[in-house]
């Protein structure tokens, strides 16, 4: 890199040797160019961070939720940080009533609550593995994952009570109490003493160790804090085991980073939890709002609901993933277009105004301080007043929406980049930096990075422009896959965890995610696509002779190219006295909705996740070959060929724009 003005290289490049990769420099933020900032003396576990801000901020806001009276969501009602701590104390005490002991694995299954922090912080005070439940990871996974990890209690949303009693028998060797978050009815009660299981209302459960006293266990940075549970690639879902000290890390280098720039966290802000608790991203962020004393309001549940949910908070920090923020960006689109000539044309030159200031190197706030108050201010109210910092994660964000919002929110808006087995946090974007649009910024000061050659994809990691998959380095790194030792071997090399992306250096030592080492990727909710498990199960389909998924993380459904079996093809439109030769049927949309139908049917069969059925399709009576460059001598489908080659065809692929297909 010609320009290093955010990075500093810490280690030579190394030339490929013994049929390995070649490897690029190993670079870190310039803030740790002479070491990682020490942890905070005498916090050695996340129940310190607890602890510690108790002791700081006892009658600060801590939790709040939205009170509803007949029905209807009214003011947020807070809990203090000392009312917390005394109700964990009393979950804890009951937990270990039921004989758990430190080092068992508990879970949370349910959405983002009160309780799901109180339960999570008595994990924390007792030294229990949290091991949260989801139903996204697939059919079955809930079961996998108590039977995997040999979770013996669960904490249980309500209305998730049912789920968990269905994964009996086949949990009761493990799985001893269950405790829900609300009630549970004389039915329920009746199925678990069937098979043995404890079943506690929340009250209930908290009268267990009423006279209890049970003496905190000493907590290190090395135990482990939690189990989360990511799927990403074929088989069963990977449990990533975090130690404290990787989230203490990634929580000093965030604190770092931001304090270095003037943008750092207070007791003053507000954060809204809405983004599951059950991943990395929130579960990171959370801990560190308790670390400085801030206060956390939960959402309703309900996504249509969640813009009036964050204008009764009144949020300073939002943490989001691309398909929420092009929400606010196609409402906020519509709203201007909709608005009048005047209002519209007003709109438009205080956002050419303000963006061409910003371009020249204004700060957002200095950029237009007059159309922010006459025009922009109407957004921030939108977004409850007070934002100040947005964050985005999981999935690229899109160039156009990042810079749309970076100028009317009157706030940060950042993409970062991690993975669950970073602890979440690796690179993150800086305010008021235009150039890094469409890129993670650099890297956190937690943590080294190198590129590594992918040969087989051109990718060269010594080249002018450094291209490679991206390996990183440091405490913010997992402990290993849980019960799977060679799954970590298969991502640790020397120190280093392969991440399987693909990223190219930026000048200024900013990160931009290109591509990705394996042919998995992700949607822009964030879920993982094995796009060769799943041509697998759509080839089942015994009329398709061959087919092609696609997807990106700019839209949240997967396409097809299908070349259809001609004998099957032409039975069917006989049947359905379709008229046409083999090509024509090919373009007949009644064929290309049977087509979809028939692959749907395979999906339900096999018990596919909801974003891995494919929405829309293209038949191509020309068999896939070789002559067209699209398959290797060995028949393996080149992937980026396919892409060109369609595009090339005048079908749209890029965006998914695609007026060909047949959509659902």
């Amino acid at each position: 890199m010609a320009q290093k003005k955010f990075v500093v290289e810490i280690e030579k490049a190394k030339e490929a040797a013994n049929g390995q990769p070649s490897m690029g420099p190993v670079y870190r933020n310039l803030l740790a160019k002479d070491g990682f900032r020490p942890l905070t003396p005498g916090i050695d576990s996340c129940w310190d961070i607890f602890r510690v801000s108790v002791e700081k901020f006892p009658k600060n806001r801590m939790l709040g939720e939205r009170e509803i009276v007949n029905g209807k969501a009214g003011k947020y009602v807070w809990l203090t940080y000392e009312e917390v701590y005394e109700i964990v104390l009393k979950v804890g005490a009951s937990i270990r009533s039921c004989g758990i002991k430190k080092g068992a694995r508990c879970g949370i299954y349910g959405a983002n609550c009160m309780k799901w922090i109180i339960s999570m912080q008595a994990f924390n005070a007792h030294g229990l593995y949290c091991v949260p439940l989801y139903d996204s990871l697939g059919a079955g996974a809930v079961e996998y994952i108590i039977c995997h990890a040999e979770i013996s209690l669960t904490f249980v949303e309500e209305t998730k009570i049912p789920e968990v009693l269905k994964t009996f028998p086949n949990t009761i060797k493990h799985l001893k109490t269950l405790v829900s978050f609300g009630k549970v009815t004389d039915e329920q009660k009746k199925v678990a003493e069937n098979f043995g299981l404890a079943l506690y209302s929340w009250d209930q459960f908290l009268q267990l160790g009423k006279n209890e006293h049970f003496d905190l266990p000493i907590k290190k940075k090395t135990d482990i804090c939690t189990i989360m549970y990511t799927s990403g690639t074929t088989g069963d879902p990977k449990g990533v085991v975090i130690s404290n000290k990787s989230i203490l890390s990634i929580i000093s280098a965030v604190n770092h980073s931001l304090e270095s720039m003037d943008q750092g966290y207070s007791e003053e802000d507000v954060f809204l939890s809405y983004l599951p608790l059950a991943h990395i991203f929130d579960r990171v962020i959370e801990e560190l709002f308790i670390s400085i004393g801030s206060s956390i309001g939960f959402w309703r549940g309900d996504v249509k609901l969640l813009i009036e949910d964050i204008r009764e908070l009144k949020p300073t920090v939002l943490c989001a993933v691309p398909r929420v923020l092009d929400r606010i960006y196609s409402g906020l689109i519509e709203k201007t277009s909709s608005a009048g000539f005047v209002k519209n044309a007003l709109f438009n030159v205080a956002y050419s105004y303000k963006l061409r200031n910003m371009n020249k190197g204004y700060k957002h706030f200095e950029a237009a301080p007059l159309f922010d108050k006459i025009v922009f201010s109407k957004v921030k109210e939108g977004l409850g007043g007070k934002i100040r910092l947005i964050l985005s994660g999981a999935a690229p964000l899109a160039t156009h929406v990042e810079t749309f919002l970076r100028v009317v929110t009157c706030a940060h808006v950042l993409q970062g980049y991690g993975l669950t087995e970073t602890c979440a946090g690796s690179f993150a974007a800086r305010p008021d930096e235009l150039a890094m649009i469409g890129t993670v910024g650099p890297p956190l000061p937690s943590l080294d990075v190198c590129l590594e050659s992918v040969p087989e994809m051109g990718y060269d990691a010594l080249s002018s422009t450094p291209r490679g998959e991206i390996c990183i380095r440091g405490n913010v790194l997992f402990s290993g896959y849980y019960k799977r030792e060679d799954l970590t071997k298969e991502v640790m090399i020397d120190g280093w965890f392969h991440t399987g992306d693909i990223g190219e250096w930026q000048p200024d030592g900013s990160m931009k995610i290109i591509d990705r080492k394996k042919n998995i990727f992700k949607l822009s909710q964030g879920e993982y696509v094995s796009v060769e498990n799943l041509e697998g199960i759509y080839s089942l389909v015994s009329g398709i002779d061959s087919i092609w998924v696609y997807g990106n993380s700019f839209e949240s459904f997967l396409v097809a190219v299908v070349n259809p079996n001609q004998q099957f093809l032409e039975c069917w439109a006989e049947e359905n006295a379709v008229a046409g030769d083999f090509d024509t049927l090919c373009e007949n949309s009644k064929a290309k909705a049977y087509i979809l139908q028939e692959l749907t049917k395979i999906g339900k069969e096999k018990k596919l996740k909801g974003f891995e059925f494919i929405k829309a399709v293209h038949l191509d009576p020309v068999p896939f070959d070789m002559e067209r460059d699209l398959l290797t001598p060995t028949y393996k489908k080149k992937r980026a060929q396919f892409l060109k080659y369609y595009q090339v065809s005048s079908f749209v692929l890029l965006h998914l724009n695609l007026p060909f297909l047949c959509l659902v």
